[in-house]
């Protein structure tokens, strides 16, 4: 037993020193690579390419070649802003990542916006690109639309890697530190009359954060592969609401950084790729009695 303290006790102090970085540095060097011209993530005229699904164009780039990885960003975001995790997967996954809709390159002027329209739209995706299933990364709202697809489109789903996702949107979930920064932007956005593109596109987004999901814990109980849930300790997503979506996974771990907020796979880039990429690579393991030692 004290073997395993002791054991217990060097990967804490490990994971201490792992945390004690300087997030403004690496903030700013995340910042400096979405302005460089030379990294084509998300406008990659090589190999971008748009798919007629459901209703839009939606754009995707594809890496490597492998098993099928498909890395799914969060609310606002784009193909680039998994900068880091493109080129190490890439080394032995083909990675499909696209831009969601309403989002990046992927243009969408309807009103409505869901997850499960989301997640529905990166099924048809995989069908357009005549692959059967895939392994899953997701951020944010990302890491939503992994677990959606996940339970509407089980077959679809080897494994799942979601960090940051929340189930509904409420304090419950959300700090309400986070939730009086957002809904005021909302709020603002809603009584506006006369919006203008950029922000009519703005106000669908803004009201996907506040307004949805809706996700019954039952529903998780639906999940069957392997999923690796993840979150930071002072997440934007509240740790003990990771730890619901988990205990409610029937197979699932869970994985909660240190000293980490939201952007998990750029804060802690290495480690996130690494956890996830063994995660995918070994067999998911029951652990139970004397397992529960080691």
């Amino acid at each position: 037993m004290r073997k395993i303290f002791a054991f217990v006790l060097s990967l804490q102090i490990l994971n201490l020193s792992v945390a004690a970085q300087d997030v403004n540095k690496i903030v700013k060097d995340f910042e400096d690579k979405l302005k460089d011209s030379t990294v084509l993530y998300g406008h990659n005229k090589a190999i971008g390419k748009y798919y007629n699904i459901r209703g839009f164009k939606m754009y995707a780039e594809i890496y490597g070649q492998g098993a099928p990885l498909l890395i799914i960003h969060g609310n606002g975001g784009s193909i680039n802003n998994f900068l880091y995790q493109i080129p190490y997967f890439s080394k032995k996954y083909k990675v499909i990542i696209a831009d969601s809709r309403a989002q990046g390159n992927s243009a969408d002027s309807g009103d409505s916006l869901s997850y499960e329209m989301m997640a529905d739209d990166y099924s048809a995706l995989l069908d357009a690109m005549k692959i059967d299933s895939a392994y899953v990364i997701g951020w944010s709202d990302g890491g939503i639309n992994a677990l959606l697809l996940a339970i509407r489109h089980p077959e679809k789903v080897k494994k799942l890697a979601s960090t940051g996702a929340n189930l509904v949107p409420d304090t419950t979930a959300v700090p309400q530190q986070i939730w009086d920064m957002v809904n005021p932007i909302y709020t603002t956005l809603k009584a506006k009359t006369n919006k203008t593109v950029a922000e009519k596109s703005q106000y669908k987004l803004f009201r996907l954060l506040v307004e949805q999901p809706h996700i019954p814990v039952t529903d998780l109980q639906k999940i069957s592969c392997p999923s690796l849930i993840i979150g930071g300790d002072h997440d934007v997503i509240k740790e003990e609401h990771t730890m619901l979506i988990y205990k409610n996974i029937p197979k699932a771990y869970l994985w909660i950084l240190p000293n980490s907020g939201h952007s998990t796979p750029i804060v802690y880039k290495d480690d996130f790729n690494n956890v996830v990429d063994r995660f995918f690579s070994t067999s998911y393991r029951t652990i139970t009695g004397e397992g529960r030692f080691f």
